[in-house]
């Protein structure tokens, strides 16, 4: 664990020259685009925890989720929206599933074998949202009980403008599959808060493609829960496309949050950023972020930039962070990656107690400002009101003194 003075989200320094150099952690023996994907849970052994892909995962606490057999009762889904988007339950031998994507690991194969009915949200063509769509994922103690499988397809058809939430709440145990199909010139933004009660278990793959011209603003918020492992896939389709992947994530004692990205990009003139923020506080608190860029021979004039930076507040926390970046081509805009992972930065609570401020305080000040750069990047005042809310809460329990 390296100490930082310096927790800026500029990507300016995103330039083509020495930009293959790597941080902390390591690269995986094989390229990126070798991945095997699936949609038989049979083309997947059982993870034993020496797998690139589960290294870092508490995979004794996933033998549920591996077994395949996810037949419980699923938190209960409610949506809210303008009369124009249309929301649809369908079976899911519905012809619209599954197009985005197969599954690149055990836990996706046994959601996408395992769910009967999906819920499809589609944004009409040409279609400028005048309020947000609102997906509240509730559950409760039928769906703490038993491992379950949840399907969700979200649409933005050409042209279209939206801004769509997924909020999770309550207890589970689930494996989540949510495909995103943003296509031709669709401005899309797609928030997904994990805000689960202690014991929860959430394992999610997003898959998304991405058309002509097309951008999606993709925020993951993920701040409760016993385990939350999230995996956000991206693919370019035609040139054009832009991609801003932000998240934050806030770990407590005991909790695994766990965040992997993985950027394919296969087609010319393609923009993507990744930027992720967190803290870590208390004993057994883990959070894991892997960022995977691909950039293949095809991709001429890509342009990609991702970030990770963690501030463990506390002894007994602990922060990995990967960030790899893959380079078939040398034609391109600018490619590079950073990572960071430090404590409180001495000088700065030297500079706010010099003024009088109470440690205790100093040091919220100083999480305030790690988060702030990063909350006001998500233009949607929905969210920031309700991360500012969560962190202060966060904030609000005691903690321990920094270790020094």
């Amino acid at each position: 664990m390296t100490a930082t003075t310096n927790m800026s989200t500029d990507h300016s320094r995103a330039t083509a020259d020495a930009a293959h150099t790597h941080g902390g952690g390591s690269v995986p023996e094989a390229s990126r685009a070798d991945r095997a994907t699936s949609f038989e849970l049979t083309d997947f052994p059982v993870p034993t925890g020496r797998e690139e892909d589960w290294r870092f995962s508490p995979v004794d606490r996933l033998q549920r989720l591996f077994a395949g057999d996810l037949t419980g009762t699923g938190p209960a889904v409610t949506v809210e929206t303008d009369d124009a988007v249309r929301v649809e339950r369908v079976g899911r031998d519905d012809a619209r599933l599954g197009r985005i994507g197969a599954p690149g690991d055990r836990v996706s194969a046994a959601a996408w074998q395992s769910f009967g009915e999906a819920l499809v949200v589609t944004v009409p063509q040409g279609h400028v949202g005048q309020r947000h769509t609102m997906i509240a994922i509730n559950g409760d103690e039928a769906s703490a009980a038993a491992p379950a499988a949840q399907h969700v397809l979200v649409v933005a058809e050409d042209l279209s403008e939206s801004l769509v939430v997924l909020d999770h709440r309550g207890a589970a145990e689930v494996a989540q599959t949510v495909e995103i199909d943003v296509r031709d010139g669709a401005h899309l933004t797609l928030v997904s808060v994990q805000d689960w009660e202690s014991g929860a278990v959430h394992v999610g793959n997003h898959r998304i493609r991405l058309g002509r011209d097309a951008h999606l603003k993709h925020i993951v918020v993920t701040l409760g829960g016993d385990i939350v492992r999230l995996t956000p896939d991206v693919a370019f389709t035609a040139p054009g496309g832009d991609v801003e992947l932000l998240g934050l994530y806030f770990t407590d004692a005991g909790q695994h949050q766990e965040h992997r990205l993985f950027v394919d990009h296969a087609v010319p003139s393609c923009k993507s950023r990744a930027t992720y923020k967190g803290a870590l506080q208390g004993a057994g608190a883990h959070s894991v972020w892997v960022g995977d860029v691909l950039i293949r021979h095809e991709a001429e004039g890509t342009d990609t930039y991702e970030l990770n930076r963690n501030l463990v507040l506390t002894e007994g926390a602990r922060a990995d962070s990967v960030p790899n970046l893959e380079i078939e081509t040398g034609e391109i805009e600018g490619a590079g990656h950073a990572s960071a992972t430090g404590r409180f930065d001495d000088e700065q609570l030297f500079y706010l107690r010099s003024r009088g401020i109470p440690e205790a305080e100093a040091r919220r000040l100083v999480v305030r400002g790690f988060f702030a750069e990063l909350i006001n990047q998500i233009g949607v005042p929905l969210v920031q009101e309700r991360l500012m809310e969560a962190i202060e809460l966060e904030l609000s329990r005691t903690m321990e003194a920094p270790a020094r």
